[in-house]
């Protein structure tokens, strides 16, 4: 499906509930998952990757005969099922994904589990999936990891730490990456009767067992879903009220608020009629300077916000985002040239802009590399260049499905990318 979208006509004003946090859904579904007499919860995020770790929840891990399971482009389920599986005994997996998942590596989180105690065998490319799954209980112990890897693989184990025989005592080396998701399942498996000990690059997951909470903890409005709220009211100098944000979140991408207040956005948590409210402010930094090692997923937003202001940048802590469902940095660097831009992606694990730009003569067609990141970052470029086209717009099913329906509530237009569109429309 290609859509072209046009922004709204006069000052942009919407009200709107985010889907619920696909971090947060992810991990409780793991969490639950692992504890005994627990049901799996009922409220969680509805999207792609959620779904994906519903299905293979469901159907028991248990069956007496070998069988595979495919979730498709999901990274986050690919990841912290691979742990579940590995340390559930009695069950024969075959792990598989996406072709794009099949280039996705994996062999650190899988290296790490072998090192524990774990029985995985690739079925394909080394160090990329599939992978065949035995699972047994895990020895557990010591072991350390590059903690420049994706904050998944850690969470992964971390989140499995409690039912090895030894429990985990893992030490992370170097520079911690995405810190805030690691915290978030820390808190999370608290929340289950898990303590753990965070004490400068190591964590220490004693042997024990989760519990049932007597008062479960609420999925909350997905921070990373209102990176394009925030960059919609930044671009059109309007107003966004989202009714389920949290000041207090244990989401690491809460850092938004911090990062767009110098873009020219303001978040007022209480507003008169409650909500949050995301309001424009004249008041921009001239520049920007921002490392994202703790937020990654924040990136493309941000990047696609200093641009259309025109507002140069260099921005660190980028090193996770050639892993993603693309190279995000690769994607960004072409698709951004479509509007006159050229990134400077010279150094790994940055990108840098001066703030110069050359004259487009043709409407942008942006390509979203099965990315749902790049359809929702894209799409606010429409504030500024009416009549942009978004090639298989389908794919911000994987985090956020009501998003082009949340677009047109707001006011803006979305149509067939195949209509007919008028003679002085072609060109921007």
């Amino acid at each position: 499906m290609d859509i072209k979208l046009f922004p709204p006509e006069g000052f942009l004003e919407a009200r709107l509930s985010l889907p619920l946090s696909k971090s947060m859904s992810a991990r409780a579904l793991i969490i639950s998952a692992l504890t005994p007499g627990a049901v799996l919860p009922g409220q969680v995020a509805e999207c792609d990757d959620t779904d994906a770790m519903l299905a293979a929840l469901r159907d028991a891990p248990l069956s007496p005969a070998h069988r595979t399971v495919n979730v498709g482009a999901a990274g986050t389920t690919m990841r912290f099922l691979t742990a579940y599986y590995a340390c559930t005994p009695g069950c024969d997996i075959t792990l598989d994904g996406s072709e794009r998942m099949r280039q996705r590596p994996i062999k650190v989180l899988v290296e790490a589990l072998r090192q524990l105690g774990a029985d995985i065998s690739y079925e394909g490319e080394e160090g990329f999936p599939p992978l065949r799954i035995r699972g047994q209980r895990l020895r557990g112990g010591e072991l350390k990891l590059d903690a420049s890897v994706s904050s998944q693989y850690i969470s992964a184990l971390l989140m499995t730490a409690p039912v090895m025989e030894q429990g985990l005592k893992l030490t992370l080396l170097g520079e911690i990456a995405s810190r805030p998701y690691i915290l978030m399942t820390l808190k999370m498996m608290r929340d289950h009767g898990v303590e753990s000990d965070f004490y400068l690059n190591t964590v220490t997951v004693p042997a024990g067992s989760y519990k049932v909470p007597a008062t479960p903890r609420p999925i909350e409005g997905d921070w990373s879903a209102a990176a394009a709220w925030y960059e919609i009211v930044a671009l059109s100098a309007g107003m966004v009220t989202i009714d389920n944000l949290t000041d207090d979140s244990c989401q690491g991408d809460r850092r938004l608020a911090d990062i767009y207040a110098r873009l020219g956005v303001d978040t007022e948590w209480e507003g008169e009629e409650g909500g949050t409210e995301l309001m424009a402010n004249p008041d921009a930094d001239a520049r920007a300077s921002i490392d994202f090692s703790d937020c990654p997923d924040l990136a493309q937003y941000v990047t696609v916000t200093c641009v259309m202001l025109g507002i140069p940048f260099h921005f660190t802590g980028l090193h996770t985002l050639a892993i993603k469902e693309t190279d995000r940095v690769a994607a960004l660097h072409d698709e951004l040239a479509k509007t006159g831009v050229m990134l400077d992606t010279s150094v790994a694990g940055a990108l840098s802009w001066d703030g110069r730009r050359v004259p487009i003569s043709r409407m942008p067609v942006f390509d979203t590399y099965d990315d749902h990141r790049m359809a929702m970052c894209l799409a606010p470029v429409s504030l500024y260049i009416p009549g942009i086209v978004i090639r298989n717009a389908e794919v911000v099913s994987k985090s956020y499905p009501g998003y082009w329906d949340a677009l047109r509530a707001a006011g803006f237009t979305i149509a067939d990318a195949d209509a007919e569109t008028p003679d002085n429309e072609d060109e921007a």
